[in-house]
């Protein structure tokens, strides 16, 4: 019987003979992992074994890299990945966990209903929580908080994450509040903003949280950014950033110049409309942005000087109110769909 396809998409792995992080197309599989240079490629550039492996996530070995989780084979090979936003890293996990544990067993992959932490008590749920933190209305308030002649946007201190926890009956202590608190930030899902939360998340052997009015954190998947005293030049570039992230993941985008097909790391945000993008395997400063409002996205099925080899269908078109082309490709026809309605969204009601 042939293996069953669980998960594909993009991720970022780290090279095993040179340490350059390259976007590759992973199929996981009931046994294994394969990846691809290209997602139209017809034979894998290699294959991960699940049969005795081992995953740590989140993976801290690589200081300015978030969203990484490592694999370990049984004849002891690590392969590091990385995905672009947390949510995606999530399903990763838990499908490639769920797939070792199936293996294990000798049984026929097969997923759970939830994802229960293995640092905390079988009751609580990490991704549930976390949703419930970010609820506009009852949740944690991002704040704009100033220390160290630094304004921190989108943020909160961690007092107030373990008040929040206390008030809402998650914790029937300030220790107990402590420990959840302390298993989102070792999950990812908390993030250290200023210096002081930065010193326990990486000071002590395990990640501490700290139960401190002086101590700043932010959601993963806020709007969070860090602004010194600058000229005005500098905040209105950052005015794209306020916005709520709407959607984010990769997709193929066409070059304007060259017109060959690169995988980049879209962030869609709203007020102000902007869709910014990424090389997936570098730091947080986009290549680009896309103003969206007023734009026309429609789907496509064909490129004007696209070859015909780079095309996996698929397509979709960004055409911005100064009239610039954008032409990017999803993995999916569903994934498609949901990122044409979401810029569609995003361009009428965004400023």
């Amino acid at each position: 019987m042939e293996p069953q396809e669980i998960r594909e998409g993009y991720l970022v792995k780290k090279g095993t003979v040179l340490n350059t992080w390259r976007a590759v197309w992973v199929v996981l599989s009931e046994d294994g992992l394969e990846f691809f240079k290209k997602k139209t490629d017809s034979s894998p550039k290699g294959m991960i074994p699940l049969k005795g492996a081992a995953l740590i996530s989140p993976c801290q070995d690589f200081n300015k890299r978030m969203l990484v989780f490592k694999i370990t084979t049984d004849k002891k090979q690590d392969h590091y990945f990385q995905a672009s936003h947390l949510e995606e890293r999530e399903l990763w996990v838990k499908d490639i966990k769920r797939a070792i544990t199936c293996l294990q067993g000798g049984k026929r992959f097969a997923r759970k209903s939830t994802r229960r932490s293995i640092r905390l008590p079988d009751t609580v749920n990490l991704s549930e929580l976390y949703v419930l933190m970010k609820d506009q209305d009852d949740g944690v308030r991002e704040l704009k908080l100033e220390q160290d002649n630094r304004v921190f946007n989108h943020c909160f201190t961690g007092a107030t994450v373990v008040e929040w926890l206390i008030s809402k009956e998650k914790a029937r202590n300030r220790p107990e509040a402590l420990m959840l608190a302390t298993g989102l930030l070792n999950e990812g899902f908390l993030q250290p903003a200023g210096d002081q939360a930065k010193e326990g998340a990486e000071s002590a052997e395990q990640t501490a949280f700290l139960d401190q009015t002086n101590a700043l954190y932010y959601f993963a998947d806020s709007g969070f950014f860090c602004e010194g005293y600058s000229s005005d030049e500098d905040v209105l570039l950052k005015e794209e950033f306020r916005g709520n992230i709407i959607k984010q993941g990769c997709l193929l985008k066409q070059g304007h110049r060259r017109k060959n097909w690169k995988v980049r790391k879209f962030i869609l945000r709203d007020d102000p409309a902007y869709m910014h993008y990424y090389d997936p395997t570098k730091g947080d400063e986009p290549l680009g942005s896309i103003h969206l409002r007023g734009s026309v996205v429609t789907a496509v099925e064909f490129v004007p000087d696209a070859k015909k080899y780079d095309i996996d269908g698929n397509l979709f078109e960004i055409i911005t109110s100064d009239e610039t082309h954008y032409f990017l490709q999803a993995a999916t026809s569903e994934e498609r769909k949901e990122w044409i309605k979401a810029v569609q969204t995003v361009s009428k009601s965004g400023k």
